[in-house]
């Protein structure tokens, strides 16, 4: 024993390393400043000012996530720089659905042993989310918690806050019969399902470093952390546009299964499933797993990580919309009366 006696340093928690890590990202922080917040980190709290921000009569909505088990492969291929960005990318993607303009971002970084030079690319990444989305990173927390986390390991949350006037909040009560369903293109599996792919990349026999068999050029670990796309910006464009937006949903856990949120009970949503364009990945996994087309599409986006309903007297103005802002809207079915419990029908072959 230490003949001083015991400290906080020998127990395993570090402030030091905690105080360097502050060093490193404070310009990283401050680079996602915008109206309403100056993105300065230091204080107890952080503060977001809605009246410089510019709402008139704003209604806030929150959104707190993680990133799941797809952290594992950050931490055991050392590549960081871009799990970060998933995390942002998994909020502020619940907060547009309803129409909310995301203006700031918290996080958390737990982990056995803090790493500064590891946690700055970590948060380098959430920075690079929140800049994309427009949010400000205006807090966080970092716990070092050695014996609850082993070594290196670590995990994050975060919580976006955005806010939407409230005659626009999504989604409208109106959807009815013959309403159009869009679809905006993932880029890849996002932030869900890891634990099974990891468990198929395992059963595989295959290390992160081997050529990953459904991207060319990229290690299987490179092609697997490709970070989850934000849609805030194409998505909130589209609404400032256009007002034939009824309701978004962000397809992530469940798969498809989240369309049924925005539904009523009397209504289902019809999908063409050879209409989506699917993803190598998700072949490769469907082919190694086993796995049975329902239950990728119940696990995974299988390629549609947004799905819009649009008025079906104003879906070509929603369609042209999306294409002005950059995305490439694909026609995946319409609006139905539900004949039974089920409200997500889906028609035809997904092309596995």
């Amino acid at each position: 024993m230490n003949k001083n006696g015991l400290t906080y340093a020998v127990a395993g928690v570090d402030i030091d390393a905690g105080n360097a890590m502050v060093e490193k990202i404070e310009p990283i922080v401050r680079a996602t400043r915008r109206p309403g917040a100056d993105a300065e980190i230091g204080g107890f709290g952080g503060v977001f000012d809605l009246k410089a921000a510019g709402f008139r009569d704003p209604l806030l909505v929150a959104a707190n996530d993680g990133v799941g088990t797809k952290v594992k492969i950050a931490i055991e291929t050392g590549i960081h720089d871009t799990i970060g960005i998933d995390l942002v990318a998994m909020c502020v993607n619940d907060l547009v659905v309803q129409g909310a303009e995301p203006l700031f971002f918290l996080d958390y970084y737990a982990t056995g042993k803090l790493d500064p030079d590891v946690a700055a690319r970590v948060v380098g990444g959430i920075a690079r989310g929140c800049i994309e989305a427009g949010a400000a990173l205006i807090g966080g927390e970092t716990a070092e918690m050695p014996g609850l986390y082993a070594g290196a390991d670590y995990d994050l949350a975060g919580c976006a806050v955005g806010a939407v006037e409230r005659e626009k909040l999504l989604p409208r009560h109106d959807i009815k019969e013959g309403d159009r369903v869009l679809g905006l293109r993932s880029s890849g599996l996002h932030s869900n399902g890891f634990s099974l792919v990891r468990k198929i990349v395992a059963n595989s026999s295959l290390v992160w470093t081997d050529p990953a068999p459904f991207a060319a050029g990229k290690t299987l670990g490179e092609a697997l952390l490709t970070p989850t796309r934000i849609y805030v910006k194409p998505i909130l464009r589209v609404l400032a546009e256009s007002d034939g937006v009824k309701a978004l949903a962000h397809i992530t856990g469940g798969g498809s299964d989240n369309l049924q949120r925005v539904l009523s009970k009397h209504l289902a949503i019809m999908v063409d499933l050879p209409a989506i364009p699917v993803p190598e990945v998700f072949k490769w996994l469907a082919k190694g797993g086993g796995i049975a087309t329902k239950e990728m599409l119940r696990t995974f986006n299988c390629g549609i990580g947004m799905v819009v309903i649009s008025d079906s007297d104003k879906a070509h103005e929603v369609l042209r919309a999306l294409s002005a802002a950059g995305e490439e809207p694909i026609e995946l079915g319409a609006v139905v009366p539900a004949e039974s419990a089920e409200q997500l029908i889906h028609c035809g072959q997904l092309d596995l």
